[in-house]
């Protein structure tokens, strides 16, 4: 019978996941450098709560879309080897087409949540 595993083993296996990812894959590292300058961007225009939400709603969905395409990739380079099956780039080609959604929903959140701020503030310092 399997050992089964407690709450710490599995919350140490999921975060051994995201900095494996953080610290193996370019993109992720991307995200993350976009998610912290999104973070200081609505500190320093002091978004409304709800715009908070959206922006964390955005981020978290980027960045899981972003791990779950790193589990496939690896998934499907382990089991196929040199040669790309048709099915195994059906695949990859998904799951990053899911990271590309969610980057286009977060850049359409980030534009409905900044352009308005940033655009008062350039008419305040008379760029407008």
């Amino acid at each position: 019978m399997d050992k089964r595993r407690t709450w710490g083993d599995v919350f140490r296996n999921a975060w051994d996941g995201v900095r494996a990812t953080a610290s193996t894959e370019r993109n992720f590292k991307v995200h993350l450098a976009l998610c912290a300058a999104v973070l200081l961007l609505g500190a320093l225009l002091r978004v409304p709560r709800l715009d908070w939400g959206l922006l964390c709603l955005a981020i978290g969905l980027v960045l899981s879309a972003e791990l779950m395409n790193t589990a496939v990739e690896a998934a499907v380079n382990l089991t196929v080897g040199e040669r790309l099956h048709p099915l195994a780039k059906k695949a990859k080609d998904a799951a990053a087409g899911a990271v590309l959604a969610s980057a286009v929903f977060a850049a359409v959140i980030g534009l409905i949540v900044f352009a308005p701020p940033l655009l008062r503030l350039a008419q305040d310092w008379g760029w407008l």
